[in-house]
């Protein structure tokens, strides 16, 4: 089997290391070893981050409808169930969006959302 040196492979893998460990503190930007380990924890914190994000934001929509159906006189899980009996399908980043932009576009949201529970409860 012939022999393998690997010269402009391994170079260009510790590169891309190295570049990305670009701006990590002391031995952690500039040694291969040190910036293997931090990119690899940073990638690491990377992708769970990117997976919290998406509850984080659900959580801050469903926050700012709540408060605006509180302001209209429902409480959040009142004002989602009128919506789904009308027939309403628009998604909590929508909604969030319509309580802090539109009022008033909201208000008639909450309106509907109160005939679907009186239609609903009779």
């Amino acid at each position: 089997m012939p022999r393998v040196k690997r010269g402009t492979k391994r170079r260009a893998k510790r590169k891309k290391i190295l570049e990305r460990a670009s701006g990590y503190f002391l031995t952690k930007s500039k040694l291969y070893r040190s910036a293997k380990e931090s990119v690899e924890r940073g990638l690491k914190f990377a992708y769970a981050g990117r997976r919290l994000k998406k509850r984080q934001f659900r959580s801050l929509w469903i926050v700012r409808i709540g408060a605006a159906a509180k302001l209209n006189g429902l409480s959040y899980s009142q004002f989602i169930s009128g919506l789904k009996k009308t027939g309403v399908d628009l998604d909590r980043k929508i909604l969030a969006e319509l309580a802090v932009a539109d009022p008033a576009g909201f208000k008639s949201l909450v309106e509907q959302a109160k005939s679907g529970l009186a239609g609903g409860k009779a």
